[in-house]
């Protein structure tokens, strides 16, 4: 089901689980921002009135690796509680967030994960995600 404001904790709640760096408030502010800006979508799964899992998908503009199009559906993160996963909840909210962007005019949707990410890369190509690209990142100190 779609995610307003109203859920916004709940969603802030799952994703801390996700992004562990991140604080539950510090996410329902950041998700807050987004929501009041437009151009993304939050998805939550409940089982028996608990919420289990959640995604979050956006419209990008910029270029997105591999793609042709723009706008382009964005999966930005998807989170499923362990006791409930591989039951297909995960690919529910994926169907969600693809029908999101397609009913905002977008032809490609894409994804990432972190290169060790070996759990994210395995649901990734279960559900016929094409690998674009890897690349590695590096910074330094000025």
């Amino acid at each position: 089901m779609k995610a307003d404001l109203k859920d916004i904790e709940s969603v802030a709640k799952l994703a801390a689980l996700l992004w562990e760096d991140n604080s539950v408030s510090d996410l329902i502010n950041d998700f807050s921002e987004l929501i009041a800006k437009g151009k993304v979508q939050f998805f939550l799964k409940y089982e028996n009135n608990i919420p289990v899992g959640f995604a979050q998908c956006q419209l990008r503009y910029d270029y997105v690796e591999g793609t042709e199009t723009t706008p382009v559906g964005y999966l930005e993160g998807i989170f499923v509680k362990k006791d409930y996963r591989n039951k297909g909840i995960a690919k529910e909210l994926l169907a969600e967030c693809e029908a999101w962007a397609k009913s905002n005019g977008c032809q490609e949707f894409g994804s990432d994960c972190e290169i060790d990410n070996v759990d994210s890369l395995m649901f990734h190509k279960a559900v016929n995600f094409t690998e674009a690209n890897r690349i590695i990142c590096f910074t330094k100190k000025l």
